[in-house]
């Protein structure tokens, strides 16, 4: 049986010269020098090499910006499948698989739109034309006295009679297409490289996350992985809100369509509801593409009536039913600062700020919390 008294350590070694005892080395306590004037120089230096590469490299980066976005959208997928054994690089295939399905899905629903109402429209715009000229010229000629001659025969002659140089225009594109074959190699690079930046980067997420975090400055790194997981409680829950969004209103106002009887109902709902994303732009121009369907649709002003009183209840329900419920108010990403966050950025560095806005804005928004609290904290506030 074992003794269960602790062994007494051994006596530190004797100094040879003295005979006294040698106290115990201990570790030196880490030093944390401050920042000079040079440091904050050479920061100075590299946030602006960074803005001016990403100026002038929009274009190159845009690919991987894409990637970058659908990677961060598809890491919890691939984290859910590998943690019932699926192994990383076929979740990460399959939840690429899953993308390209769904982006093909909605160009498979917008192609045949697109040729279904430009085939209307060369059908009923004459059509149209000459309803209003029959309505609308003799209220205008009774009303405010204006007169207006508006000979839809006369309209069609003139198209008749130029159509040589519609014919020569085509010809001078065609002649184009030489030198815009190099803008259409392009965007096939970019569209090709997109998924293999996807792969690689949902692949690795976990490793470039760690080597990242590595590379933190140790007095810093608590404070800065409380931001960047602010910054992405922000961003997930944006994102998932506004998909779920989305994803409502298409259910909406595809029904909803289709109940009123516009044509294509189903095409334009889905389309209507994935472009309120971009919030008030995206719901702008979803109004214009139901009601100029509802337009060439025409069948009298109670129809054209319920498509408009269609897109009015759903923006509604956008902002009074599904945006509080779904995104809610406490992620604090206001619409008015996400089309400001948008333009401006793409302003300055073109599409590739466009794509980098919204984790920017996440950012500017953690970092004037942090500010805040800073403030409120401080004596300024409360003395």
């Amino acid at each position: 049986m074992a003794d269960p008294t602790p062994a007494t350590p051994p006596p530190p070694p004797d100094d040879p010269s003295t005979g006294t005892p040698v106290a115990a080395s201990e570790p030196a306590p880490r030093r944390h020098r401050p920042l000079t004037v040079r440091h904050y120089v050479a920061i100075a230096v590299a946030a602006a090499l960074f803005f001016a590469l990403l100026r002038q490299l929009g274009p190159v980066l845009t690919p991987f910006l894409v990637g970058a976005i659908l990677a961060y959208l598809g890491t919890p997928m691939v984290d859910a499948m590998e943690r019932r054994g699926v192994h990383r690089a076929i979740g990460t295939t399959l939840a690429i698989i899953a993308f390209g399905i769904a982006i093909a899905g909605l160009f498979i629903v917008l192609i045949p739109l697109v040729q279904a109402e430009a085939a209307l429209a060369a059908k009923r715009v004459p059509d149209l034309l000459a309803q209003a000229g029959n309505r609308i010229v003799p209220w205008l000629e009774q009303t405010l006295r204006i007169t207006i001659a508006l000979d839809i025969d006369t309209l069609k002659a003139l198209v008749a009679d130029h159509l040589d140089s519609v014919r020569d225009l085509g010809l001078r594109v065609l002649s184009g297409v030489k030198s815009g074959g190099r803008l259409l190699l392009t965007v096939l690079v970019n569209v090709a490289l997109i998924p293999v930046v996807m792969w690689y980067l949902l692949r690795d997420w976990n490793v470039i996350v760690r080597r990242i975090d590595d590379l933190l400055p140790r007095p810093f790194e608590h404070k800065i992985r409380e931001i960047a997981r602010d910054v992405d409680s922000v961003l997930a829950e944006f994102l998932r809100g506004q998909l779920s969004v989305m994803l409502a209103l298409a259910a909406y106002y595809a029904i909803a369509l289709w109940a009123v009887g516009l044509d294509h109902a189903f095409a334009i709902g889905v389309v209507t509801g994935l472009l309120v994303f971009i919030p008030y732009v995206g719901y702008g121009l979803g109004l214009t593409l139901g009601l100029a369907a509802a337009l060439l649709q025409w069948s009298g002003w109670p129809f054209f009536v319920a498509v408009l009183g269609v897109y009015l209840i759903g923006q509604l329900l956008e902002n009074y039913v599904l945006i509080p419920w779904l995104v809610g108010d406490r992620i604090g990403l206001h619409p008015l600062a996400v089309i400001f966050a948008l333009l401006a950025f793409g302003q300055l560095f073109g599409f590739a700020g466009v794509l980098l806005a919204l984790p920017i804005s996440a950012a500017l928004l953690v970092g004037l919390r942090q500010i805040k609290a800073l403030y409120v904290s401080s004596p300024l506030y409360d003395d």
